[in-house]
């Protein structure tokens, strides 16, 4: 059985190319995901299909809708083998692992659904930029913030004069680097727990869907109402 370290060597083998490229190449990764969140991929419909799906079936109610949105897509990140062999994912030029792509497409899409019914523009690249924030979670976030390496928060960017694609570089590279070490961390709970019946089969399902549930609650706490913005 291979050994964490062997795991993790793996994991930067296939990373490497991002990392020697640096802020250009993680860029193009994100772009990618998220052009693929947003607008769809395969057998899994655009964000704002589903963002208007949840809103009918909730009657109109913003927030039942969104709440809903992060249950089908806790769901759908929990799903063995849904997020690697996502219809068309194959296709995407981006230099990641397929389940950590899947897995990203997947989170990306849902926090897309939650601006969409928040009332924000899911073409301007400035929102764009914040959903992919979203993806570190609420901690990350602060953390970055604290040290001087994001400047303001997911809400601040989505909604500034301007577009920064310094930060844009900046969050892309933030992003990958997390996504590598989440995968990194289901490797070795799967290997740590693999001769446990019943029990190893799971840990990726359980660990994308906990990732995905404190996602799309920041979220959700994070991009307020554009009508609140300016109440």
């Amino acid at each position: 059985m291979p050994s964490a370290q062997e795991f993790g060597r793996s994991i930067a083998r296939t990373l490497e190319p991002i990392r020697t490229q640096g802020p250009v190449a993680a860029g193009g990764v994100l772009r990618a995901v998220v052009a693929a969140a947003i607008d769809g991929l395969g057998r899994l419909p655009d964000a704002k299909h589903a963002a208007a799906k949840h809103l009918t079936r909730a009657g109109g109610d913003v927030d039942a809708a969104i709440e809903t949105v992060i249950e089908s897509h806790i769901a759908l990140g929990s799903a063995q083998g849904f997020v690697t062999n996502l219809g068309g994912l194959a296709t995407l030029p981006v230099a990641l692992p397929a389940n950590l792509t899947g897995i990203a497409v997947v989170q990306v899409r849902m926090v897309a659904a939650i601006a969409h019914l928040r009332g924000y523009d899911l073409d301007d690249p400035r929102v764009r930029t914040a959903l992919v924030m979203c993806l570190l979670g609420g901690e990350q976030v602060a953390k970055r913030i604290a040290n001087g390496k994001f400047p303001t928060s997911p809400l601040a960017v989505a909604t500034a004069p301007v577009f920064d694609p310094e930060l844009d570089d900046a969050v892309a590279q933030a992003v990958v680097a997390g996504l590598a070490a989440s995968v990194g961390g289901r490797n070795l709970a799967l290997l740590l727990t693999k001769r446990i019946p019943l029990i190893g089969g799971g840990v990726g399902a359980v660990m994308d869907g906990v990732a995905t549930h404190q996602i799309g609650k920041y979220a959700k706490s994070e991009l307020v109402p554009r009508r609140a913005i300016h109440a």
